[in-house]
């Protein structure tokens, strides 16, 4: 298997960025370029708000990936970023088919019980309908402070 490229879906949390740690020596160790993806999720529930809010969290998301790209740029990993709205495992696992993705490396937040259940994991879904192989990377190996930063 030759891995050349690696989607690192991200939520800014410092877990996500512990996981983009990872894909980032991965990146290294297989010479493969990256794509931090960030997903504004779409909230049904927000009536005639939804496009307001849907603009402002986009605009937020946009500077984030901005100033995180300019952190990547200082570490010398070839890289892309991108911006998708709509429902975050989804859109990682159609990413991931349509750039024809060869790994996809993504931290766990680790909820149990019944938020678990209520919540569910992004991660779960996505390792169930990724067309690639998924890395999850659980949060109790990556509660060291992320060395990526906002």
């Amino acid at each position: 298997m030759t891995i050349k490229q690696i989607l690192v879906p991200v939520d800014f949390s410092e877990p996500s960025l512990a996981g983009l740690d990872y894909a980032i020596e991965l990146s290294r160790t297989f010479k493969a370029s990256l794509l931090v993806l960030f997903v504004v999720e779409v909230i049904y529930y927000a009536g005639e708000s939804l496009g307001l809010l849907l603009d402002d969290q986009r605009r937020r998301a946009r500077a984030d990936l901005d100033r995180l790209a300019g952190a990547l740029a200082k570490r010398r990993v070839k890289f892309d970023t991108l911006l998708e709205t709509g429902l975050p495992a989804q859109a990682i696992a159609d990413t991931a088919h349509k750039r024809k993705i060869d790994l996809i490396v993504m931290a766990t937040h680790g909820r149990t019980g019944l938020s678990h259940m209520l919540l569910g994991s992004v991660a779960e879904r996505v390792v169930r309908t990724a067309a690639c192989p998924v890395l999850t990377i659980p949060t109790h190996k990556s509660s060291r402070r992320a060395a990526t930063k906002r």
